[in-house]
């Protein structure tokens, strides 16, 4: 066995040390001089210095270690390299699917309710969560009167923080956006259609939009959900991060902003018979769908804005001109004209229907027991 101080490790020379490692020979000598490689006397030249391999192997191996762990980290925070584990959503070839389910085939029948059980193991029954005294804010759009409600949850007396809690602000959410007191009976997309449509097929619509909708897997506000919830902050306090976070022109806010650019599709089209695309618009590519997003694809169906409809030739030519197709954003800012809702009432379906995922982030969570707490790098 060799002795680990003898001189016998030492055998590579400066540039191989150099060519191995990718470092010039000044920063070699400074790894030197700070002990972290050993280096022996040639024998057979003074002038000469010969480095210890196994030191060597061991910076190489941190060099290469830490870059590749500073590329992954910074990519995690940009649609990049998954930054933890989680059994509620997975995106995979242009689909998802919650709990190894496809979402757009149960999405066809399930209601928000059954999605809400299937992602967070909650039993969302009307009677059972029903809040008689219910009374909504007095706010114009439908997402206002959800940030309030959370925000009366937060500060006011603790109504329990377990699964019977969350499904109580599940349906407390579906009566604020809705802007309606409680019957007692009707699942939450019937809860909105009553509100806001007075349309046949709202109800079966808004059913579908808000399956849709329940998750996609680590989106920013189900990210801000978590951090939330591995701080131990309550469970409103957790869902009104996620509502916050939503908000954000470059995640929910996108509808509002996607529904006015229809509205001056429409204008213009009305004026000059046709519309110019100029740049790509909001409501329109997805990082995740290169080839379209599944969500919409079913929005636009359900609405019949397939083949030659006035929405689907829009859909079409801004993909033909960018090479982007349109988004969920764009599918609900579809479904508030289609059934003429009220304003604003796109994100609140994206609200209302996100809470079912953001709960079944916030439980699976608190169940590993961890605080998120990234570490960041200097420039």
């Amino acid at each position: 066995m060799k002795n680990s101080d003898d001189g016998s490790f030492c055998t590579l020379a400066a540039h191989e040390v150099c060519a191995q490692v990718g470092i010039s020979r000044d920063t070699l000598y400074a790894y030197v001089s700070r002990g972290i490689v050993r280096a022996i006397a040639h024998p057979g030249d003074a002038r000469k210095s010969l480095y210890d391999r196994r030191d060597v192997a061991k910076l190489h191996d941190r060099k290469r270690r830490g870059r590749s762990r500073q590329s992954v980290a910074a990519s995690t925070i940009d649609w990049g390299e998954p930054i933890l584990v989680s059994d509620i959503t997975r995106i995979a070839d242009g689909q998802f699917y919650y709990r190894g389910r496809n979402a757009v085939t149960l999405a066809q029948a399930m209601t928000l309710e059954e999605a809400a059980n299937l992602l967070a193991g909650l039993r969302c029954d009307p009677a059972l969560n029903a809040a008689a005294d219910f009374i909504p804010a007095d706010h114009a759009l439908p997402f206002q009167r959800m940030v309030a409600m959370m925000a009366d949850l937060m500060t006011g007396a603790g109504q329990g923080d377990g699964r019977p809690a969350a499904a109580k602000i599940m349906r407390l959410a579906a009566l604020a956006a809705a802007g309606q007191p409680d019957d007692g009976q009707s699942p939450i997309h019937l809860v909105l259609a009553k509100a806001w449509s007075k349309r046949d097929d709202a109800a079966e619509l808004l059913r579908l939009s808000l399956v849709l909708c329940a998750d996609h897997e680590l989106n920013a506000s189900a990210y801000a959900v978590r951090v939330a919830a591995s701080a131990g902050a309550t469970l409103p306090a957790s869902l009104m991060a996620g509502l916050s976070t939503l908000s954000g022109a470059r995640h929910g806010g996108l509808t509002p902003r996607c529904r006015a650019w229809m509205d001056q599709v429409e204008k213009e089209t009305g004026i000059k018979g046709y519309y110019e695309i100029r740049q790509v618009p909001p409501g329109f590519g997805h990082p995740l769908y290169p080839d379209g997003d599944p969500r919409t694809r079913a929005i636009m169906e359900a609405c019949g804005q397939t083949g030659d409809a006035f929405w689907a030739r829009i859909a079409r030519e801004v993909a033909d001109r960018t090479g982007q197709y349109p988004s969920l954003d764009f599918g609900l800012a579809l479904i508030e004209r289609e059934l003429d809702l009220p304003k604003g009432a796109g994100l609140g379906i994206f609200a209302v229907g996100r809470m079912a995922g953001w709960i079944a982030h916030l439980f699976e969570q608190r169940k590993s027991g961890k605080i998120i707490r990234p570490r960041a790098s200097t420039s």
